[in-house]
């Protein structure tokens, strides 16, 4: 069962980001609105994938605000 921990990854990525009105919390840098894809993967082969949008900070990367 320890090995199964190892076997599965999920990755994300951002597909495109723009600006947006408002500061980060944790740093007071601007945010931008992101359009984030998950990818689930089993012994690094993509199985499962989700796209969302999210509000992100441009500068330390938190996610503010997630739109699933």
């Amino acid at each position: 069962m320890v090995c199964f921990c190892f076997l599965v990854d999920q990755k994300r990525k951002v597909e495109r980001s723009k600006p947006a009105a408002g500061t980060c919390s944790r740093c007071g840098h601007g945010a931008s609105i992101a359009d984030m894809k998950t990818s689930t993967r089993f012994c690094f082969v993509p199985v499962y994938w989700k796209s969302w949008r999210a509000v992100v900070c441009s500068f330390c990367g938190s996610i503010l605000k997630s739109y699933r």
